[in-house]
């Protein structure tokens, strides 16, 4: 049986409905149930022990819990293994660990907001013991000790961990440089580090000795396990470079920050790879749809009803598809990965089509007719079959903008009616 944590370890189930029932079972340590030899194991064991502790306390009351949770330890190896007493004298080592931890980490009169490096650390009221600090990589004890979250970044540490933490919010550096390593894991090399942590500067090694040397896939250095705790994320240089979506092995300070660079438009793929759209097809898709709703979006900042709508809200969650074509967000291709972008997107392009060609008499009226073979329907800039004069924005159908050996129409008349205006202008001087 291991003690070497707060409250050992309970293998037995029994055992663990005898902790869970505690509150309910007074009984299981009554206060008639003691011997001299037990005196100074039940110290304490008679009041509520998660209470806080009142008054002030002296080294010597830690000195007694330390005395008996080693007395107590001693009696559980010597009893027979799960017998009724061995548990109930587990149970005891619990209350007593816990009792010590109190003495150890009074609480105080902590503020509820506390900055620190960039932090903003708020005072957390939950009571759950599933947390882990990340400064020393042990359990938050909610229930008698207090602890923190940052609201930038979600780092969690107990109080009396603060005054330790060496690592600047990840938020700030999202505000600050808000752009992504682009090369594949790039590794320096131990020899490189120092042989220590990149982040804490404790010493590593690939032999674990004195502590295990764990790299980090999206920055490519070595962390401690304090400092990297196995978690993954989708690494943006493989996406960008390899179109490879597979989680991969990431330190504490890189999840986080990839975590609030996510929905960030920061990836201009067609200057760091213009060569991906040759290869997936869903990409130019995605990048036609973009292209037509920002045709679209004139018609609806000017159109009244389309205001009153809010139709241009239906992308408030991807605000960048109605100001460029270009710019992209790690999710926005992970959402192209699995199909969810191209199925959402094209459900708001033909919403937006259907008020303009359709529902609205005022967008249908900003409507093109093809000045080259003068026939067919209203035309949009945003129809397949269309193509649009870069001079003058005329629509055409594309077949006719295509044969057209000739110029624009449309801009044809604009220089002749700029070249009249010169020539007043000159005969008025």
């Amino acid at each position: 049986m291991d003690f070497g944590s707060p409250t050992g370890k309970i293998k037995n189930s029994a055992l663990c409905h005898v902790f869970l029932n505690l509150e309910a079972r007074p009984e299981v340590f009554p206060g008639t149930r003691t011997h001299s030899s037990d005196r100074t194991m039940d110290l304490g064991l008679a009041e509520d022990h998660f209470s806080r502790p009142v008054g002030s306390f002296v080294a010597s009351d830690i000195e007694q819990l330390k005395l008996a949770i080693e007395e107590c330890k001693k009696l559980i190896l010597e009893l027979p293994e799960h017998s009724e007493r061995q548990k109930d004298n587990v149970v005891k080592l619990i209350h007593l660990r816990l009792k010590l931890q109190e003495l150890k980490d009074p609480e105080e009169d902590e503020p509820n907001l506390r900055v620190l490096l960039e932090h903003r650390f708020s005072k957390e009221k939950s009571k759950s013991v599933k947390q882990t600090c990340d400064k020393c990589s042990t359990i938050i004890w909610g229930l008698i000790q207090t602890w923190y979250t940052c609201t930038g970044c979600y780092y969690r540490c107990h109080s009396k961990c603060m005054n330790l933490i060496t690592k600047p919010c990840v938020r700030s550096k999202v505000s600050h440089q808000s752009e992504y390593e682009l090369s594949i894991c790039p590794e320096i090399g131990l020899d490189r580090q120092d042989y220590r942590c990149a982040e804490c500067r404790a010493q590593i090694s690939l032999r674990g000795v004195p502590s295990e040397a764990r790299q980090c896939d999206y920055t490519g250095q070595y962390y401690c396990s304090t400092c990297h705790w196995n978690d993954t994320a989708v690494i943006p240089a493989r996406v960008i470079h390899n179109w490879e979506f597979e989680s991969r092995k990431v330190c504490r300070s890189s999840m986080r920050y990839l975590a609030l660079m996510m929905s960030r438009p920061v990836l201009r793929l067609k200057e760091i790879n213009p060569l991906l759209f040759n290869f997936v097809e869903e990409l130019v898709e995605i990048r036609k749809l973009r292209q037509d709703i920002l045709l679209m979006k004139p018609y609806f900042i000017t159109c009244k009803e389309a205001m009153e709508a809010r139709l241009l809200l239906q992308l408030q969650d991807r605000q960048h598809f109605v100001e460029n074509d270009d710019m992209y967000s790690l999710q926005d291709l992970i959402d192209i990965s699995t199909g969810r972008l191209s199925c959402s997107l094209t459900e708001i392009h033909t919403t937006f089509a259907k008020h303009i060609k359709l529902d609205c008499e005022r967008c249908q009226a900003k409507g093109f007719v093809c000045e080259l073979c003068k026939e067919g329907d209203i035309l949009f800039p945003f129809d397949s079959h269309t193509s649009v004069c870069h001079d003058c924005s005329a629509v055409f159908h594309r077949d006719c903008y295509f044969d057209n050996s000739t110029t624009c129409p449309r801009c044809a008349r604009m220089t002749e009616r700029k070249q009249d205006e010169e020539e007043l202008d000159v005969k008025e001087s």
